[in-house]
């Protein structure tokens, strides 16, 4: 593949305003046959669109709603099982956030399973989710997936976990995975592409919200000012809608709440800058020129264009020090810091964790909220320690795709606040 990178934020808007020689569908769509096995129904204009609509059930009221789910999830979670012990309990940091995320996500997404049944099943669907993600950026690459030892299989497995049959069985479903249901019998016959579409849903909702959430927890206890403050805020917040901690997990949160925490806010973004590596690729449908004020760039039909925003987010002209983990790069005057500049010029764009126009993550406001509810939840509730004092690195390995991994895992302990 010949990729042509854009490396000046100034000339992002030029891939917007030639979306109709550069797309991003073609690309999206090899993408689902390779990755989830979504075949048939990628060509189908009319289901692509009514998908695409059904993500504003992700904003608005409807997410209202699934912040409260999660917010009930989480203390059926949290009250039996971590709020009870005051003693020292160990774990693996990236583990530990695998295991919340993946049962927090489901269960607020595709409803509750049965009781009987939900550890077993939330356990083997989230070991086999983990197992195929860690073959994730072969699988989109040109290897045939039978080269891929046992992924084939990983794959045919979590569709089948999502079937309308085996969906029927969960309570309480969120309303976007009602809607998409709705649509896909709509349009589709076969249930196992039924099953595709949802595993891709359920895989973009956990595995870039799962590295941000540790790195989040990381840094946090790497830099104690960070907590500190983090802490003064929330007690503020609380203090002031007349809300106290309790031994049980009694606090509750409007979304306008977790919006109001510039603090909470500005060490999501520092998070989402230091290891976002989400790529904007967009496949050239025809020969053409891209003209700007800087020269003009001759493309070729068959190549891709890229925006790469870790160049954007690692330059010391906008942001200094870049390398640094700094809480409060976020904040200005009390209030979020919106304006960046490079050259003198203020920037439309200075942080791209989540992609650009069309292409831009429908399920992003989900996954800032249900990051902030946790750190919320562990910063109030727990006594934290990290154990590992090393500084750790990222993973390369999924270099355009998403959020980083760390090269290694990270140990801590928890407690209960006594």
């Amino acid at each position: 593949n010949y990729i042509t990178f854009i490396l000046d934020p100034f000339q992002y808007p030029l891939v917007m305003k030639n979306h109709k020689q550069l797309s991003f569908d073609i690309f999206s769509r090899k993408l689902s046959e390779k990755a989830f096995s979504i075949k048939t129904s990628m060509r189908n204009e009319d289901l692509a669109h009514d998908l695409h609509v059904a993500y504003q059930l992700l904003q608005g009221k409807s997410l209202d709603i699934l912040l409260e789910n999660m917010l009930q999830d989480l203390k059926q979670m949290f009250e039996p099982k971590l709020l009870k012990t005051t003693n020292w309990n160990t774990a693996q940091m990236l583990t530990f956030c695998r295991s919340i995320i993946f049962e927090v996500t489901f269960t607020a997404i595709y409803g509750k399973i049965p009781a009987e049944d939900k550890e077993k099943i939330i356990s083997e669907m989230k070991d086999d989710l983990f197992k195929y993600d860690d073959k994730f950026t072969y699988l989109i690459s040109d290897i045939p997936i039978e080269l891929l030892g046992n992924v084939k299989a990983l794959q045919k497995k979590l569709i089948n976990y999502l079937t309308s049959e085996n969906l029927a069985k969960t309570q309480e479903k969120s309303e976007i995975v009602q809607r998409r249901q709705e649509i896909l019998e709509q349009y589709l016959v076969q249930d196992l592409e039924i099953g595709a579409h949802h595993f891709g849903f359920l895989w973009a909702s956990v595995t870039n919200t799962i590295p941000a959430m540790f790195w989040a927890m990381y840094y946090l206890l790497r830099h104690p000012e960070a907590v500190e403050a983090l802490r003064d805020e929330i007690d503020s917040l609380l203090q002031s809608t007349g809300q106290k901690k309790g031994s049980g997990f009694s606090i509750h949160l409007t979304r306008e709440q977790l919006d109001s925490l510039v603090c909470l806010d500005s060490i999501i973004l520092e998070v989402l800058r230091l290891h976002s590596y989400s790529s904007s690729i967009r496949f050239v449908q025809e020969d053409f020129t891209l003209s700007s004020e800087n020269g003009n760039y001759c493309l070729r039909k068959g190549d891709l264009i890229a925006l790469f925003p870790p160049v954007l987010h690692g330059d010391p002209e906008i942001f200094e020090a870049p390398e640094e983990f700094r809480f409060d790069r976020f904040i200005e005057d009390g209030k979020k810091k919106t304006t960046f500049f490079k050259g003198g010029k203020k920037l439309k764009f200075f942080i791209m964790p989540f992609g650009f126009g069309t292409s831009k993550c429908p399920g992003r406001y989900l996954a800032v909220i249900e990051i902030k509810l946790l750190l919320i939840v562990f910063v109030t509730y727990f006594d934290l320690e990290i154990i590992d004092k090393k500084p750790i690195g990222l993973d390369h390995s999924r270099l355009m795709i998403g959020v980083q991994h760390p090269e290694s895992d990270v140990l801590f302990r928890y407690r209960a606040k006594s």
